[in-house]
């Protein structure tokens, strides 16, 4: 896999989470993925400001944003075969940066999601393909 080379599983709360370092400024990360995900016809779903939602409750956090994204061509065949797979579709990715210059890109692994939900392996391929223009777009 293509992010293989660039990706590390995170040693977070859970398995599955691939964690890139961005080459670009925040804003231009988030930027970039957008713009990926729109040449490549992949639809994004919502864009939510972490960081904004926290300052609405009172609360300071480092730019943080979440990007629902997906294409049904490539999700409804996953959840044709495992309804509950819609629990992890649409697709996220997760853009922050911990300290000034420092951002990072998460997302869940597509192996992690096909063995979470007892997938087949031959549906690996429909989500494969964005972690590679995830980290395309992060190196570039």
């Amino acid at each position: 896999m293509a992010t293989e080379a660039l990706a590390h599983q995170d040693n977070g709360p859970g398995p599955g989470v691939v964690s890139i370092a961005s080459a670009h400024s925040f804003l231009d990360t988030v930027r970039r993925l957008r713009d990926a995900f729109a040449r490549s016809h992949i639809k994004v779903f919502a864009v939510i400001d972490q960081q904004a939602e926290a300052l609405t409750a009172g609360l300071a956090m480092p730019p943080t944003t979440l990007i629902l994204f997906g294409n049904p061509k490539a999700g409804t065949p996953l959840m044709l075969a495992r309804p509950r797979s819609g629990l992890d579709l649409p697709l996220k990715v997760l853009v922050s940066e911990s300290s000034p210059g420092q951002v990072t890109v998460c997302f869940n692994a597509a192996a992690y999601i096909i063995e979470r939900h007892g997938l087949p392996a031959e549906l690996e391929p429909n989500l494969a393909s964005a972690e590679r223009l995830i980290a395309s777009v992060l190196q570039t």
